[in-house]
């Protein structure tokens, strides 16, 4: 394994199994998720993505679930957020192992924003998600002030829910540029642009989707503030796996490279992890590529 893909890699996939279109029951997704974790390519599973109104569910189940089931937690809070917050804080008292590593916000007016951060315990990342089409500049100072990130959806379960590579591309240098970083959610589910089936089943409609190295290399590119916006959409438009070098210690597209501390930086600084209902598509879709 290079060691530059293991860097880019590493934690990447926010496993969220309960979410279309996979919707797997609560137990289920939960046995794929401690499955994942002994597998050879543990090292990119990031947390288990589960709704705030479903924790009581998962304490329930506590009693049958392996020790480490649920130990890394990314939890969506809903506009009931107060209530959902206080909610958590009891829950981890009375179970500890629960590890609520980040919280994902739905959509809120940057000021609202402002007063979620300032009930948040420190240790936790909040992901607050930015619809397309609205300006992030309102968005910065909070986010800027209280360390909190973004949330971009690169996808869904229409046609519409997919963003050109013109908005995404935007979206990620004006974040990187602002020095926020974000994570991604839903339509990553393959390494490279291509067309695919939106669900499993053949007759589902074919869609163009990002692919997640194309993001990911492009937000380690917009960290080092050195891509145009004309190349970055390039970047994400590029579907060919033989356009990219990867090496022990670097990897390169076109004229650009990102040496591995660079991109060890980027993944701190700009993109953190995209959520995903498959944890087992985007490692086989590697594994084809022979990258893993």
């Amino acid at each position: 394994m290079l060691l530059s893909l293991k860097s880019l890699l590493s934690s990447i996939v926010d496993y969220a199994g309960l979410f279309p279109p996979a919707q797997l029951s609560l137990v289920d997704a939960l046995l794929v998720y401690d499955r994942a974790r002994l597998t050879p390519q543990h090292w990119m599973l990031g947390s288990f993505v589960i709704p705030a109104a479903r924790l009581p569910e998962l304490v329930e189940r506590l009693p049958v679930l392996s020790s480490g089931a649920a130990s890394s937690l990314s939890v969506i809070l809903s506009r009931n957020w107060l209530a959902e917050l206080e909610q958590i804080r009891q829950i981890q008292i009375a179970h500890p192992q629960l590890l609520v590593q980040a919280l994902e916000v739905t959509p809120l007016p940057p000021d609202e924003i402002a007063l979620v951060c300032q009930q948040l315990p420190a240790e936790v990342t909040a992901f607050f998600e930015i619809p397309f089409g609205v300006e992030l500049e309102p968005y910065f100072k909070g986010f800027q002030q209280f360390g909190a990130a973004a949330k971009l959806r690169t996808g869904g379960m229409t046609r519409e829910a997919f963003p050109e590579s013109r908005q995404l591309c935007q979206r990620i240098l004006g974040l990187a540029e602002a020095q926020v970083s974000f994570k991604a959610t839903a339509g990553l589910h393959h390494p490279l642009r291509s067309e695919r089936h939106l669900t499993t089943q053949p007759e589902s409609e074919v869609v163009t989707m990002h692919g997640f190295l194309n993001v990911l290399i492009l937000a380690a590119f917009a960290n080092q503030g050195n891509i145009s916006w004309e190349a970055g959409v390039a970047l994400l438009e590029e579907r060919s796996i033989d356009a990219f070098q990867f090496t022990d210690t670097a990897i390169r597209w076109q004229d650009y490279s990102l040496e591995l501390s660079e991109i060890e930086q980027a993944r701190w600084q700009c993109f953190r992890s995209f959520g995903s209902c498959s944890i087992q598509e985007p490692i086989d879709d590697l594994h084809a590529l022979e990258l893993l």
